[in-house]
């Protein structure tokens, strides 16, 4: 109750809450900051378990085991992406619950043909792992078809709980995978299962998470799920077709720039240098990304619900992004000079490189924590295309980045060059999503 408590204050300080949303009393009674406070003190407990169990995992498995299930996981990624086709971002879209649900439908197909491509390519581990220079990879493929799976109907069955308001059921997720996670990672080490421990792990999970948030009142939420409607599913598909055509390809474009360094990088500096790189990512943009995902999600659904009834949003998120600002900038200067020191002390010597790499990265990390929660707002006004056609000069810029510092033969040159590029582009998505979202409220304000 102490830490809820304290992200109610921590979610009140950040988000400029427009008035018309606070008419009872107390801003902690606001469903907008309590159901932030709910999601962000579920994961940064969730976040805190899978920190503190690092110590021990860095003492346990080696640089390069962690370096494969950064490759696995990043490959994955791209899998996750298609996985729905992109509709799963639709699902808090339409106004009546039974285009919702028929959209949830349509995933759970696209989710099943992904899973049985993916089958198709385990005969073939053996010549995927060579492109990576990664012989370990082939052992552990045949889980890829279940990691993408898993991760697929969870993006599909979070955007679910967001239409209906159950945030409690995503912070059981979150709080379920993490203490899954680490525990499975521990006793998988602790028997001596080092080479596919970290992977196996990642990959049983969230799998099991999913189940674990279905359980407890589920029936009631579920009741009609399985009332399925073919005929509302291709017309929801058409409908929301901007999503598979322009949302699906943005995102894959964006996890494939998120992930190059590892793909690029992995075959050139090797597992070792890619399981610290790994490491860094870990311990800042993984905690972030898990935040910043918290308010999006509450965040996108009153958004969603705001320009349904014809309101203004301009106050609350240019309020928000303005005090996050506020927050993060003195929190990053201070980490620069003491993360190397920090990474040291957690995870023991040979780990003080993570610490210096995380610096390189800052500029990156500070404008996207800004910027990314209001991402959604693409989707609201339908901008997929434009969204899709900023995130390939985006991908090339990273591409460009990582080549040059590939060229040179150094890493930690790649890496500034990376987040450089990223956070430049970052920049100019939040000129343009200020410039849609004055452009609605002018639009209210005329009409």
């Amino acid at each position: 109750m102490h830490i809820y408590k304290y992200f109610c204050t921590f979610a009140a300080g950040i988000s400029e809450i427009d008035r018309r949303f606070v008419k009872i009393k107390g801003i902690h009674q606001t469903e907008l900051v309590r159901n932030s406070a709910r999601l962000l003190s579920a994961n940064v407990v969730a976040q805190a378990i899978g920190i503190l169990v690092y110590p021990v995992l860095t003492r346990i498995y080696h640089a390069d085991d962690f370096g494969l299930l950064n490759l696995f996981m990043s490959i994955g990624g791209i899998g996750v992406i298609i996985a729905t086709a992109g509709y799963h971002d639709a699902i808090v879209l339409p106004k009546d619950d039974a285009r919702s649900r028929s959209l949830l439908h349509v995933c759970g197909a696209c989710g099943l043909a992904m899973m049985a491509l993916l089958i198709l390519t385990i005969p073939f581990s053996k010549p995927i792992a060579s492109l990576f220079e990664a012989p370990q990879l082939a052992q552990w493929w045949w889980l890829m078809p279940l990691y993408v799976g898993g991760l697929g109907v969870w993006n599909a069955v979070n955007n679910y709980y967001m239409r209906h308001k159950a945030f409690r059921r995503i912070s059981v997720y979150q709080m379920s995978q993490s203490v899954l996670n680490a525990g499975s990672k521990l006793g998988l080490g602790a028997a001596g299962w080092l080479s596919g421990g970290l992977i196996v792990s990642s990959v049983i999970a969230p799998i099991a998470a999913i189940g674990i948030s279905c359980l407890r009142g589920g029936r009631l939420l579920f009741a009609d799920l399985f009332r399925i409607d073919r005929s509302q599913m291709r017309n929801v598909a058409h409908e929301y077709r901007n999503f598979p055509c322009y949302s699906l390809p943005r995102s894959m474009v964006n996890m494939l720039g998120s992930n190059l360094p590892v793909l690029l990088l992995t075959p050139v500096f090797g597992l070792t240098e890619i399981g610290f790189f790994g490491m860094a990512l870990t311990l800042s943009l993984r905690p972030l990304q898990i935040i910043i995902q918290s308010v999006y999600q509450v965040l996108y659904q009153r958004t969603a619900q705001c320009v349904n009834d014809g309101q203004r949003i301009g106050a609350f998120l240019f309020g928000f992004m303005r005090r996050t600002a506020w927050i993060l900038v003195p929190c990053f200067a201070l980490l620069y000079w003491v993360l190397p020191w920090m990474t040291e002390v957690l995870l023991g010597d040979a780990w003080r490189v993570c610490g210096e790499y995380i610096r390189l990265l800052l500029p990156w990390l500070l404008i996207m924590t800004i910027v990314a929660p209001v991402g959604f707002i693409t989707d609201v006004f339908g901008k997929q295309k434009i969204a899709f056609g900023i995130e390939i000069v985006y991908t090339v810029l990273r591409i460009g980045a990582l080549l040059i510092g590939i060229a040179l033969r150094d890493f930690r040159l790649t890496l500034l060059l990376f987040a450089l590029a990223s956070a430049a582009v970052i920049v100019g998505q939040m000129i343009w999503y200020a410039v849609l979202i004055r452009r609605h409220d002018r639009s209210i304000t005329e009409s």
